[in-house]
């Protein structure tokens, strides 16, 4: 689903207000600075956010990691984070 990001950092979208910059346009070190915040306050938005907060949180994570993935497609993945490398170390 495309969801078009305004600039005043806010849109609707079925009922709920998301926010942030749309990915496509952070440059790279300002996409990895929200991929850090976001994964930093994951746990607390699991634990004690409302379901609101956690489906956005949700939504914002799943929106900066795919830009992430589709500027970087060939990353470096490590052996041990697949599962022949699980595996391995079992």
């Amino acid at each position: 689903m495309f969801v078009e990001w305004s600039q005043d950092r806010e849109t609707r979208r079925a009922g709920h207000t998301m926010t942030g910059v749309d990915p496509a346009r952070l440059d790279d070190s300002q996409l990895m600075k929200e991929l850090e915040t976001i994964h930093r306050t994951r746990h607390d938005t699991l634990l004690y956010g409302s379901n609101d907060a956690l489906r956005a949180h949700n939504d914002r994570m799943a929106r900066l990691e795919g830009e992430y993935l589709r500027r970087h497609p060939r990353r470096l993945v490590a052996p041990g984070r697949t599962r022949q490398g699980a595996r391995e170390r079992d």
